[in-house]
């Protein structure tokens, strides 16, 4: 149950790129694809492959005892789908697409998820190796238009999973997993449409611990800032998964994530575009034409699915995604945050006042500018004028600063209505009287 609190999110590292708007193979965004988490034979990226064959995962647990790893290594499989017309006789040839039967078929390369599970206790190492086969097979299609197959191959892989857990003090202990990816290869000069058949895309890591507590790297505790700090992860970002504070559940992604990440709740379903904005692509992809519609569906069954969902997407659904305002974080009633203006009660930029050539200014106070900084073109119109002081402010790093509002601006009433003030330091004002 551990994993599948991680599974979500995932999922949603997994499949992220996997097909784009507008969600057809002839798209321009779709020539190139499995753009995140590539693991490609170890070969073919030493002769000068543009991927890497490794990515490695440190990571900390909190255990004062005995504690066991387990894990979950996740990928795509690239499966070839290749759509092929009869040539006369019992010849083949491969197309683009083909029409049989009243449905159009479309060359593509699918996705088959995978997953390699694994154990360790926290202390020694071990490797473990795998094998996935590979496979040819043909589903013949017929219909008015001709005769036609389908052929779908995928080719063999190997892995391998290197588990390292080191102690490195009573309470704490720096684990180390490397993917690899050692798949027979013989032909290094190969392009990378054709290494990626021997490819992981999408890899990541689910691990989860017993009898301990992962660490957070991104905001570890002080006593444990400098072993974070010394934590080596390669082409992974290691987060805390699952509801907060819990942290028994880790995902290393290929993909930079925060500390418990989550899946919007107003997103009724994976558009495989995460930096897209969900309600502008559910109405873009509602505005395909027929025909492409129709080609997006023969793309990919997850092209398919998101057509039926926005086609059949109810308006309050649709009025979900305009948007959401939400915390970040639950607002504490114990205190104040530190910006606060409740947060000190010693601070009063109403009362408060500063000593400027011996007089105290203050709220009411009247004031001779002279910017001095010019931070504004707009500054050296000021010098000379007089301004009303409306507040005295202090910044976190203990400077005075005087909100004034110039005393011959018609609108200063309308400025100080909705707190629109000029920001000078004591150095660029002197001392001109009280207001009327």
């Amino acid at each position: 149950m551990s994993f599948e609190r991680a599974r979500k999110i995932a999922d949603a590292v997994l499949y992220e790129g996997y097909i784009l708007y507008p969600y057809r193979p002839s798209a321009p965004k779709n020539q190139v694809r499995w753009q995140f988490g590539v693991l490609a034979p170890r070969a073919w990226c030493e002769s000068g492959g543009c991927e890497n064959a490794w990515s490695q995962t440190e990571c900390l647990v909190e255990a004062a005892g005995a504690g066991r790893l387990s894990g979950k290594m996740r990928f795509l499989q690239l499966q070839r789908r290749i759509v092929e017309e009869a040539t006369g006789g019992s010849g083949f040839r491969p197309v683009a697409s083909l029409e049989a039967g009243g449905r159009l078929w479309t060359t593509w390369d699918e996705g088959l998820e995978r997953e390699v599970e694994f154990a360790a206790d926290l202390d020694g190492e071990r490797t473990v190796r795998f094998e996935l086969a590979g496979g040819r097979e043909v589903e013949a299609i017929s219909g008015s238009d001709g005769p036609g197959r389908v052929v779908r191959e995928r080719w063999p892989l190997a892995g391998a999973i290197e588990l390292a857990a080191e102690r490195l003090d009573d309470r704490l202990v720096k684990v180390r997993i490397r993917l690899e990816n050692v798949s027979r290869w013989d032909a290094p000069a190969a392009p990378r449409d054709e290494a990626l058949r021997r490819s992981f895309a999408g890899a990541h890591l689910m691990l989860a611990v017993e009898g301990g507590q992962f660490v957070s790297l991104l905001e570890p505790p002080g006593w444990a800032a400098a072993a974070a700090k010394a934590c080596q992860n390669v082409r992974t970002w290691p987060v805390l998964v699952g509801p907060s504070p819990r942290r028994d559940v880790l995902l290393s992604s290929p993909i930079i994530l925060y500390d418990y990440p989550e899946v919007a709740r107003e997103s009724p379903g994976d558009l495989y575009d995460a930096t897209e904005i969900d309600e502008i692509l559910t109405l873009r992809t509602l505005t395909l034409t027929d025909e492409e519609k129709r080609e997006a569906r023969a793309t990919d069954a997850r092209a398919a699915a998101i057509l039926d969902r926005v086609e059949q997407m109810p308006p309050e659904v649709l009025d979900r995604l305009h948007g959401a305002v939400r915390s970040l974080r639950q607002p504490s009633t114990e205190s104040a945050p530190w910006w606060d203006p409740g947060a000190d009660a010693s601070v009063s930029p109403e009362t408060d006042s500063v000593e400027i050539q011996g007089v105290a200014v203050s709220k009411g106070s009247v004031v001779r500018l002279h910017p001095g900084r010019h931070a504004d073109a707009q500054d050296m119109f000021l010098e000379g004028k007089l301004a009303v002081v409306q507040a005295v402010y202090l910044d976190v790093e203990d400077k005075r600063y005087l909100a004034v509002t110039p005393q011959d601006d018609p609108a200063a009433d309308l400025h100080e209505w909705y707190g629109r003030y000029l920001y000078f330091s004591p150095e660029e004002v002197e001392p001109a009287g009280k207001a009327p």
